[in-house]
């Protein structure tokens, strides 16, 4: 007879999200060409040989650890869509880009973008994720923005411009160069 609690199996897909978050800050501090499946099977608690059964391969769990950035980066969008002050294109993609914003404080996320756009150069199974991913946003901000094809362009220039400011923390840095970078836009 057993006494007090069993102990509960969590599912496949339950190890999978938790190697997924957990895949997600060993990324980040090192990157797709730093970071080791044995790194990622330790921080999730798990064997390697178990994260080789949920993923194949590091380009596959990259690139899923990439798409569930993506499934972020949307939830945040969708979420400023939802608040935009008005339906112009003008202030759907103001609010959108103020949700984008306030997700990238997360310095995992905005690491783990950064570092996919520099693996996508050499590693097709990455360049594929983000292509992918990409396209889903893009078309995802043209619709619910209605906003043309110029505006949705600046959308995303002026997002990657955001991941340089955050990422050189240009707040901290009093410059003319840093003030024309960063004029007008609000980061977190």
């Amino acid at each position: 007879m057993q006494t007090g609690r069993q102990r509960q199996l969590s599912t496949a897909d339950e190890r999978r999200e938790t190697v997924l978050r957990t895949a997600i800050g060993a990324f980040a501090a090192r990157g797709y060409f730093g970071t080791t499946t044995t790194e990622v099977a330790k921080a999730a608690g798990i064997s390697q040989a178990y994260v080789y059964r949920l993923f194949p391969s590091k380009e596959a769990l990259f690139a899923a650890v990439v798409e569930h950035c993506f499934v972020q980066v949307r939830a945040a969008l969708e979420r400023g869509a939802a608040e935009a002050k008005g339906s112009a294109a003008e202030a759907v993609l103001t609010s959108m880009g103020d949700a984008y914003a306030k997700l990238i404080s997360d310095n995992d996320l905005l690491l783990v973008q950064l570092h996919a756009q520099a693996a996508a150069v050499s590693v097709p199974a990455v360049r594929d994720a983000v292509r992918a991913g990409y396209a889903r946003v893009v078309e995802y901000v043209r619709g619910a923005s209605g906003g043309d094809e110029r505006q949705v362009q600046e959308f995303f220039a002026v997002g990657m411009l955001c991941h340089l400011i955050v990422s050189l923390d240009v707040e901290s840095v009093d410059a003319p160069w840093t003030r024309t970078l960063s004029a007008g836009i609000t980061h977190y």
